[in-house]
């Protein structure tokens, strides 16, 4: 009888190596072993999901409507394909110019082709006003971009490198940003030896609405912030030049921002010689691509109304996009208002041509701002919308900094309401301005269409009677307000109410408050809010423990900010500090003693310096 022929689990396999004992690379076969699979999650913890091109996040984001703005993406996926051919070959390609000229509808339109394509290799897509809040970081680029090359199949060797690295340095991730850069893409790059057989690109888009990362409690000023985020943006461009600069470095970059004044010298002064750059102008016919837009909107509308064929005219279209100036949110704005059905469609057009702005050469956003202006006074309250609107989108008060999200619309809601329901009376009118999602979504946040309406909320010149003098003012008596009533104005069950609480007990952490308690300090029941505190420690949902001891530690330290060393502590401050320093001593708590109080008054102690740790 004849031995059995044993079968190799390779029988007939070729173009394959092995390396070590776990790694294996072939055209047909790929194995993660268990630490590979660690290394991944270990990443996955490290990025921003939502700035992907294809994430769930930007599902509603801008992209280009069919057969406009070809030119321009004909250009760019031209350039990825053959701009090795050029007579002067660049490595980056500026998409730049003015707020509302349509950069990331092309940018989230060329991200897809090039998919198609085969032609993408990664991409970040910054946002500061909608979407998670680490979309705004820099802290996460690099290992997003390192994570959509390690799910690239063709890229299966440069992507096992990349998790060897994660693996052998799992704090790369607290580097600085040419670290990550060098260890996380460039070496892996450099060991794999590799050639594209085909090109790739890397997407950046929104680079100018990245922020600078807020550590401490003391907040930035206004101009301190945007240093800070002129910072980070010229590192990210730094390190992205140097990789251009290295030779393992295979990928072409696409960067998309505002022609802002951190970032326009650099691609002029330091990466001049291997940058081309794109500047969204009357070169690439965006009137045309406008007048294509309205065409396709108002035929929707007219199948909808059974409007004539004839609706509206040729002249009205044309104003349109004369008004437009260039800039598609215009026109994106003004159909997304006609569709909202508040009142038939003519009247709603009737109502846009009626608007009259100021001198355009004075402002070229005139047009625009009499849109947002109008919009905005549609509401039954407009001073109050835009406070709201001022609070959500222009602060950082409204988001959760200690998670990857920003607060929900719903908590939004309960924070923001002085009577049930006054968030949709508030919004009513505004949802060509803002999408807000169905009641039954307990975890979306609200979110803008396009960020041109926070730099016209913060520009007094351009938003006129609708400006507030003193915009963080509701904030600080909102708080007050469901402080002294424990809990939001909107009744709710027991088990909502406790997470309302919870998550409004968390928002004390992150900012440091001159409350204005100085007036009827003793309707503040500090010792509630002190237990709740301690409770919140314990509650099912609580993420960050140590974040309530900061709270009580921020309270102690910060309502005697504005006492002066030589005078007497307010009232309000003797009655808090006293009221805390009792609760905490009946729970067990460490409080300082009388000789670093004495210290405290002279020096402004945070942290745990105060002397308030618990048991």
């Amino acid at each position: 009888m004849s031995k059995p022929i044993e079968m190799s689990n390779f029988h007939g396999a070729h173009d394959f190596n092995i390396e070590g004992d776990t790694n294996i690379y072939a055209k047909n076969y790929y194995h993660h072993d268990g630490r590979s699979r660690n290394a991944v999650k270990e990443l996955r913890e490290h990025i921003a999901a939502g700035a992907m091109h294809d994430s769930a996040e930007r599902c509603d984001a801008p992209k280009c409507h069919p057969e406009t703005r070809v030119a321009v993406q004909d250009e760019l996926v031209s350039w990825i394909e053959n701009g090795e051919k050029e007579e002067e070959p660049k490595k980056i390609i500026w998409v730049t110019g003015p707020a509302g000229g349509g950069k990331t509808a092309i940018m989230g339109s060329t991200a897809e082709t090039c998919q198609k394509k085969g032609l993408l290799a990664c991409g970040f897509f910054f946002s500061s006003f909608t979407g998670s809040t680490n979309r705004r970081f820099k802290r996460l680029l690099v290992p997003t971009l390192a994570y959509q090359l390690v799910q690239d199949d063709g890229l299966r060797d440069v992507g096992e490198r990349i998790l060897s690295c994660v693996e052998r340095n799992p704090a790369i991730f607290e580097k600085k940003l040419e670290v990550q850069l060098d260890q996380l893409l460039l070496q892996p790059l450099r060991d794999s030896g590799r050639n594209m057989e085909s090109p790739k690109v890397i997407l950046i888009d929104g680079l100018d609405e990245c922020q600078a990362e807020q550590h401490g409690n003391t907040p930035r000023s206004p101009q301190e912030a945007a240093r800070a985020n002129e910072a980070d943006q010229k590192e990210i461009l730094h390190a992205l030049l140097k990789a251009t600069n290295d030779p393992s470095f295979p990928f072409r970059i696409v960067i998309a921002s505002r022609p802002e004044p951190a970032i326009q010298p650099f691609f002029t002064e330091f990466a001049h010689y291997t940058t081309r750059r794109i500047f969204l102008d009357d070169k690439y016919n965006p009137d045309a691509d406008m007048l294509l837009f309205l065409e396709a909107k108002f035929a929707e509308i007219r199948r909808e109304y059974q409007l004539s064929a004839l609706w509206p005219s040729s002249d009205i279209k044309q104003n349109l996009v004369e008004n437009a100036s260039g800039q598609f949110i215009y026109v994106a704005t003004v159909m997304r208002f006609i569709e909202e059905s508040s009142a038939p469609p003519q009247e709603l057009l009737d109502q846009v041509m009626a608007l009259r702005g100021q001198d355009d050469s004075a402002n070229p956003f005139a047009p625009l701002d009499a849109l947002y202006t109008h919009i905005l006074n549609s509401s039954p309250k407009p001073l109050l919308a835009v406070r709201w609107l001022f609070l959500i989108f222009c602060t950082i008060l409204l988001d959760d900094l200690g998670s990857k999200q920003k607060l929900s619309a719903q908590f939004t809601q309960l924070f923001l309401e002085s009577s049930s329901g006054e968030a949709s009376y508030v919004f009513r009118g505004l949802n060509s301005l803002v999408s807000i999602p169905p009641t039954d979504d307990h975890a979306s946040p609200y979110s803008l269409f396009h960020k041109s309406l926070t730099d016209f909320l913060k520009d007094p010149s351009r938003c006129g009677s609708l400006s507030v003098a003193d915009p963080y003012e509701l904030y600080d008596v909102r708080y007050l307000q469901i402080w002294m009533n424990k809990g939001p104005a909107t009744p709710l069950a027991a088990l909502e109410k406790g997470v309302f609480i919870h998550q409004f007990l968390e928002m004390f952490a992150d900012y440091l408050f001159s409350l204005s308690m100085d007036q009827n300090c003793e309707m503040y029941d500090i010792a509630w809010w002190v237990r709740s505190q301690e409770e919140s420690t314990e509650h099912p949902n609580c993420e960050k423990p140590n974040c309530h001891v900061k709270c009580i530690r921020n309270l102690f330290s910060n309502i005697h900010f504005r006492c002066n060393w030589y005078q007497r502590c307010r009232p309000a401050c003797r009655y808090i500090r006293t009221e805390v320093l009792k609760e905490l001593q009946k729970l067990g708590w460490e409080i300082p003693g009388r000789l670093k109080l004495l210290r405290h008054r002279f020096c402004h102690l945070y942290g745990d310096k105060i002397g308030i740790s618990p048991p």
